[in-house]
């Protein structure tokens, strides 16, 4: 399946800077640079609308990446590369989803095992249940940037 004009722009505009994320939400469009879930998780809790009905291109896609595309309603995404346990969950939400690679996991910033949020959603079935693991790894990241 072809990507949609948009999301073609998307990917287009993370491929020519230093973007993890670009979001379209009806005539908006914002790129974010922050590693890991955090800005998904910002828009999540903080501007549920821009993610409602929206088209977003990841850079990586974790599980917990997905989790929260979906709570927040996303119509469809393209990612480089996508876990096999993200994919998975996305399979249950109806979402569009484009990618480019599968890996067995997301690998973590030193490279020498598994991203501690993908870690983290493993045994979730559910987006739902992803929510509460993301919502403490986050808080306790700020914490300890105190």
């Amino acid at each position: 399946m072809a990507l949609s004009p948009v999301l073609a722009n998307l990917v287009e505009e993370l491929s020519r800077g230093a973007h993890t994320l670009a979001v379209a939400s009806g005539d908006t469009v914002r790129t974010f640079s922050r590693r890991g879930v955090a800005d998904l998780y910002s828009l999540l809790t903080e501007e549920p609308g821009m993610l409602r009905g929206a088209s977003v291109a990841d850079k990586v896609t974790g599980k917990g990446a997905a989790a929260l595309m979906m709570l927040g309603g996303v119509a469809e995404m393209h990612t480089d590369v996508i876990s096999e346990s993200a994919l998975g969950l996305l399979e249950q939400s109806g979402m569009a989803v484009h990618y480019d690679l599968v890996v067995p996991y997301i690998i973590n910033r030193r490279g020498d095992g598994m991203c501690p949020v993908e870690t983290l959603c493993l045994p979730c079935r559910t987006a739902a249940e992803c929510l509460p693991l993301i919502t403490e790894f986050i808080e306790r990241n700020k914490q300890q940037k105190i």
